[in-house]
């Protein structure tokens, strides 16, 4: 098994780290909010209860003949009850003596209560962390009792309670480290078990769609190269075995006659007999070994997409190219008796001149081998409506059945094995015109009737005359 790989981050950890940071800050911000509100609440509770406790202290003051006796007698415990007169001069104070307390008629509760009836105010405490809460109340003769208490601030409800806080936050992050190292792994599974191989694959989540997708495709690609390959190395090895019996026969067949020659069992007058069958197989065998070669440098070409190994692609004319594979091959169609003609004008290609003697040759050649006696082929060059050149090979021969139309480009396929090899066919002509075509990314068009004939058309693109250096050069200037 393969070793994890350190440098890279695990999308499992990252999340887990990140819902259990989420976590503990969520739990901080709650305790912290909570404490707000609690003290929120303290405070409103505060204020209500001052306010019922100054009416009531107020209506005794008012009752009283002497309010500074009757306020001297209560015991108010930790409140702090302040008479103030009309003016703002402190009266009494049950925790400060008046002589050090300054006029209050700019305290805001005072203010309130001289202008309202009633007022309320806080201010923070000389004793850090709490909260001072006023409440003061008009009297009849214009002055105010005012009631005051110290609670509890923000800060002091949390350092009272720092231990309970510290415990629900440490429960609150063990907690949140099991139940985000669950969920991330809950999350996280899915992606893990994602097979791309499987071809109807599901994305878990929506965002991972787009990847499943891409995977998929990739995947499909990849299948279909492995296929390809496959079906690469079952051709050439097809290829080489057909290539290693195509070259035994005649090798054989050479061997066999020399030899017999050379112990002198041939008589004399038989000897122009083996020799033709040695020339003759010769022949073929050089033709063999000559379109494997075409055929390998084709195959390199589309292996590697350089076309220079063919040479230089230039102008070249169609008509040419077919009279001369015609008047090459007139003396093998007067032999099979078969009218060989040609029609057609002057036509310009952008291509190979020997690869296009191949494919125009190769079509002829097939067209005359698989003739009957008395029968025609005609060899037709033009240009198609829009400016496309093609050159078109009809005969009279013997057809293919529809079984085999498909198959007769392929290397070494025939339909007739022995006339095939009977008029010294290498099986491979077909192949180099399929090839030959490709190269100069033209089609092919073939119509076929068992018994009656063949007829063969190649289309190349429309010709167009190639820059010259000077435009070259101009167009890179530009």
């Amino acid at each position: 098994m393969a070793e994890k790989d350190s440098s890279v981050a695990s999308l499992q950890r990252r999340m887990f780290e990140a819902l259990t940071l989420v976590s503990v800050l969520a739990a901080i911000v709650s305790v912290v909010a909570a404490t707000f509100v609690f003290r929120s609440s303290i405070v409103a509770d505060a204020h209500v209860q001052l306010a019922r406790e100054c009416a009531v202290v107020g209506s005794l003051v008012e009752e009283s003949a002497d309010p500074v006796a009757s306020l001297s007698a209560l015991d108010f415990g930790d409140a702090r009850v302040t008479l103030i007169a009309a003016d703002g001069t402190v009266v009494f104070d049950n925790k400060v003596a008046i002589h050090q307390l300054s006029n209050h008629s700019d305290r805001p509760e005072v203010e309130q209560a001289q202008r309202n009836g009633t007022g309320a105010s806080e201010r923070q405490s000389q004793t850090l962390g709490f909260v001072s809460i006023y409440e003061a109340v008009r009297l009849d003769d214009g002055r105010v009792l005012r009631i005051a208490e110290d609670r509890a601030g923000v800060l002091a409800l949390l350092w009272s309670s720092v231990g309970m806080v510290f415990a629900v936050l440490a429960s609150m992050i063990v907690l949140s480290w099991f139940a985000s190292r669950a969920l991330a792994r809950r999350l996280v599974r899915p992606i893990l078990e994602i097979d791309p191989t499987e071809p109807d694959a599901e994305a878990p989540y929506r965002e991972l769609a787009p990847l499943v997708s891409h995977l998929k495709t990739q995947n499909a690609q990849l299948e279909d190269q492995m296929e390809r390959l496959r079906d690469a190395d079952a051709v050439r090895q097809e290829f080489t075995s057909n290539v290693t019996h195509e070259l035994k026969t005649p090798i054989a067949s050479i061997m066999g006659a020399s030899e017999l020659i050379r112990d002198g069992i041939v008589r004399p007058d038989d000897i122009p007999d083996f020799a033709a069958r040695i020339y003759g197989d010769a022949r073929r065998l050089s033709a063999l070994v000559s379109d494997i070669l075409t055929l390998s440098k084709l195959d390199e070409t589309e292996r590697s997409r350089d076309r220079g190994l063919l040479g230089q692609a230039q102008k070249c004319d169609l008509f040419m190219t077919a009279r001369d594979a015609c008047d090459r091959l007139g003396d093998r169609a007067q032999a099979g008796r078969v009218m060989l003609t040609l029609d057609g004008d002057v036509v310009a290609v952008r291509g190979y001149p020997r690869l296009l003697d191949e494919l125009v040759g190769n079509l002829i050649d097939n067209a005359i081998r698989y003739n009957v006696m008395g029968g025609s082929v005609a060899v037709t060059v033009g240009t198609k409506p829009g400016g496309a050149p093609f050159v078109r090979v009809k005969d009279t021969g013997v057809g293919i059945p529809e079984e085999d139309q498909q198959k007769v480009f392929e290397r070494f396929y025939r339909v007739d094995k022995s006339r095939s090899r009977a008029s010294g066919g290498t099986g491979l002509g077909l192949a180099i015109v399929k090839h030959a075509a490709k190269v100069h990314g033209a089609t092919i068009n073939m119509q076929s009737t068992f018994g009656k004939g063949t007829t063969i058309e190649v289309t190349f693109p429309p010709y167009v005359e190639a820059p010259s250096a000077e435009e070259l050069e101009e167009s890179l200037r530009n």
